[in-house]
This record gives structure tokens, C-alpha cells and sequence, in this order.
């Protein structure tokens, strides 16, 4: 018995490594392709404990685990030409999950990296194509969420014959290029400094009314002033001499003695 257990041993482990060989896992997120000799025998996409033929009979069956989530990939810093000859730069992102396993692996060997980069090309190529055919305020407007799901329309069929599935085509952000961007700034600062300058003539203008309105004023001012003047200076010419004959008529004599007494003093003085 105890010359046995040896054997036994081995066989229990020869038994626990075809086991372990001929069993598999998928989980939620992915899916499996079940390969012998590099061909797919078969496809799991859903969750579970699944068998395979063991490693050791055939030695050619392998499972290659693929994602069975919506994956996501950023693009940035796209340069756009828009209609008129500016320039964009964009931010976008593609959402996408891989629909059919098979073409998956048959187009990139199943190698997520490698879909990617030809999604990249292509996505590239589609914006340029959409933004090529707006105006430069388009593409910040009401009008891009339009622009969007032209892109992603034509990203689907290029998607389609890499086994992926679209489901979102997005822009995180659309700038001006460092050059456009100068371009812009020169012209509304040359704006602002013409606007400037425009109400900088205007006031001038302005207060060249205001005084010569002034100046106008203080003349017509004085003017009236003067006559005014004059007026009064007449009235009480005229009232003195009134009250001088008045008070002749009342008594010559000390009329005569105070005319006597104004012309000593003008003398005197």
C-alpha cells in the first residue's frame, strides 16, 4: 500500500491538471474565444464556468479573453481645417464595444491596442471631413451635437469591419490654433483700439460744442450784463438830475450853496 501512494499521487495530479487545463472562467465584463490550432472552435459571451478540451490531449486548444464592456479611447489635439481656411484644434472621444468576436480577431488578432489606432485614422480622417464642410462659428454652436453624429455615422461601417460597435462619438474641446487664435486677438485688439479711437474723436468733438457753447454763453452774458448796466447807470443818471431839479425848485438858495460846496471839494481834491 504505502509502494502505492506515490502512484497514486501522481495520477491525482495528472487528473487535477487535466481538469484545471479543460476548465475556464468568463466573467461579466468579458467574452471568449475557444481556439485550436489558431482557429475559433467557439464563442462564450456569457458569464460562467466554461470546458475546453485539456491541454494535454490536443496541446493546441487555447481561450483568449476579449472585453465584453463599452470601452472608451481619447483623441486629442486634432488640427481641423473648417470652411474659409482656419483652423481647430479638437478633443474628441470614441465609446465602443466589441460586437462581434469573431471579426474582431480575424481583422486585429483580437489586439485592443491595434483596433485603436486604426480607429484613430479613421476618426481623424472623418472629422476632418465634417468640420471641412462648416464654417468656423459651426463647430461652437447648437450645430456640433449634428456634426457628432455625422461623424460617428461615418466611423460605423470602418467599425463594423473591425467587429466593434460605436456607441458614442463625443468632442471634449474645440480651440482656436495658437496661430488663429494671435489672429483673433490682433483683430479685436485693432477693433477695440479703432472703437477707441472713434469715441476718443467723438468726445473731442463734443467738447469742442460744449465750449465753444460756453464761450458763447459768457459773451451773450456779458453782453447783457453791460447793457444792463448801462440801463442802470441812465436810470439813476436820470433820477439824480430829477432830484437835483427837485430839490432847485424847493430852495435855490441852498441848492446853490451845496453845488458851492461839491465844486470846493472837487477843487480841494
Amino acid at each position: 500500500m504505502a509502494n502505492r501512494l506515490p502512484i497514486i499521487a501522481v495520477i491525482a495530479a495528472v487528473i487535477l491538471f487535466l481538469l484545471y487545463s479543460s476548465v475556464f472562467v468568463v466573467n461579466a465584463r468579458q467574452q471568449a474565444l475557444v481556439l485550436r490550432f489558431g482557429e475559433i472552435v467557439d464563442v462564450k459571451s456569457q458569464p460562467g464556468i466554461y470546458f475546453k478540451a485539456p491541454f494535454a490531449f490536443f496541446d493546441a486548444d487555447s481561450v483568449q479573453l476579449i472585453e465584453n464592456r463599452v470601452l472608451r479611447f481619447d483623441l486629442d489635439n486634432i488640427r481641423v481645417q473648417v470652411s474659409g481656411g482656419k483652423f481647430y484644434e479638437v478633443d474628441a472621444f470614441i465609446a465602443y464595444r466589441i460586437s462581434d468576436p469573431r471579426v474582431f480577431r480575424s481583422a486585429v488578432s483580437g489586439q485592443i491596442e491595434l483596433a485603436e489606432a486604426r480607429l484613430r485614422t479613421r476618426l481623424d480622417a472623418a472629422l476632418r471631413r465634417v468640420y471641412g464642410l462648416r464654417d468656423f462659428e459651426a463647430a461652437l454652436s447648437e450645430e456640433r451635437a449634428v456634426m457628432m453624429r455625422e461623424v460617428r455615422d461615418q466611423l460605423r461601417p470602418d467599425a463594423t469591419s473591425l467587429g466593434l460597435q460605436i456607441e458614442d462619438v463625443r468632442i471634449r474641446r474645440t480651440d482656436l490654433t495658437a496661430e488663429v487664435s494671435q489672429q483673433t486677438y490682433d483683430r479685436m485688439k485693432a477693433e477695440r483700439l479703432a472703437e477707441a479711437e472713434r469715441l476718443r474723436a467723438r468726445g473731442n468733438e463734443a467738447a469742442q460744442r460744449i465750449r465753444a457753447r460756453a464761450d458763447r454763453e459768457v459773451v451773450e452774458i456779458v453782453a447783457e450784463a453791460r447793457r444792463e448796466s448801462e440801463i442802470l447807470r441812465g436810470e439813476g443818471e436820470a433820477q439824480r438830475s430829477a432830484t437835483f431839479a427837485n430839490a432847485y425848485q424847493r430852495d435855490p438858495a441852498f441848492f446853490d450853496f451845496y453845488r458851492s460846496m461839491n465844486a470846493y471839494g472837487t477843487a480841494l481834491d
